[in-house]
């Protein structure tokens, strides 16, 4: 990367999320159905020995990444990790595991990109931190532009337990609707960024977990062409009053993502 190139970046604000991975089990067929599903670019690059990490563009900008799994991570599920951008690396680890988090990989260097860190919170759902040197994160400049990440959410078991957590670890605000099922906003600075929710017994016996939600201009056509593309709908196409359309789908090999088409009322 040019340093021209890496002056353009998008600055993410410290505690907004920043970047998406995908770990996955057969990155050929993970890059086949997310460059088809939502006109992504792949580009690869080694990164030692049978070990390629694919670089996920839209229109020339950074959305995410993906990595097949090796033999080191082979008890690790199929899934999409949340980053959250942080100033030190080092310290938000510290201050994590005095609030009670569990330091999955303690802080290290990625060549000169980055430093970064994987916690798993006091519920048990894990993410990482993102301590941004070269690479910043995610380059599309509109938060929510068609087919990149617009928003992360947290389903746990203990609402309380993960808002105390969160709230201290990066300074986060929330905002809780208690509606017929209580959800709870997260706002960074004055955006927006995702939200938390318990996890229902609908859902079936499901990990506490970071989702994603990518942004999309048709609901119904996207959750269908994943579908015909061999993934599946955990959700189905729903409206969710006065936010959007929505669905949870998974990919072939079996990592959980959401869609949503915002609604108009929810741009203003």
């Amino acid at each position: 990367m040019s340093d021209a190139a890496t002056q353009t970046q998008m600055e993410h604000a410290l505690g907004s999320f920043c970047w998406i991975e995908l770990a996955t089990t057969d990155g050929p067929g993970a890059k086949k159905f997310y460059t088809e599903l939502f006109g992504w670019e792949a580009q690869d690059s080694p990164i030692g020995p049978d070990m390629v990490y694919t670089m996920l563009k839209l229109n020339g900008k950074d959305v995410g990444a993906l990595f097949q799994k090796g033999e080191m991570m082979k008890d690790v599920p199929t899934h999409w990790a949340s980053y959250v951008s942080v100033n030190s690396a080092d310290e938000t680890v510290a201050k994590a595991k005095s609030l009670g988090g569990t330091i999955r990989q303690e802080a290290f260097d990625v060549m000169d990109v980055g430093r970064m860190a994987v916690i798993t919170d006091p519920t048990s759902a894990t993410f990482c931190i993102w301590e941004p040197k070269k690479h910043k994160g995610i380059g599309v400049k509109v938060k929510g532009e068609t087919n990149s990440l617009c928003w992360n959410e947290l389903l746990t078991n203990d609402t309380a337990k993960a808002i105390d957590f969160y709230t201290k670890l990066f300074g986060w605000k929330t905002k809780t609707d208690s509606g017929a099922t209580p959800y709870t906003e997260i706002i960074n600075g004055e955006e927006h960024i995702g939200g938390i929710m318990q996890i229902q017994p609908h859902m079936g016996p499901m990990p506490p977990n970071w989702g994603i939600y990518i942004a999309v201009d048709d609901c119904d056509g996207t959750a269908q062409k994943a579908t015909s593309l061999g993934g599946r709908q955990y959700v189905p196409p729903t409206d969710i009053p006065k936010v959007g359309r929505f669905a949870v789908l998974s990919d072939p090999q079996g990592a959980v993502f959401s869609i949503i088409k915002l609604s108009l009322e929810h741009h203003e």
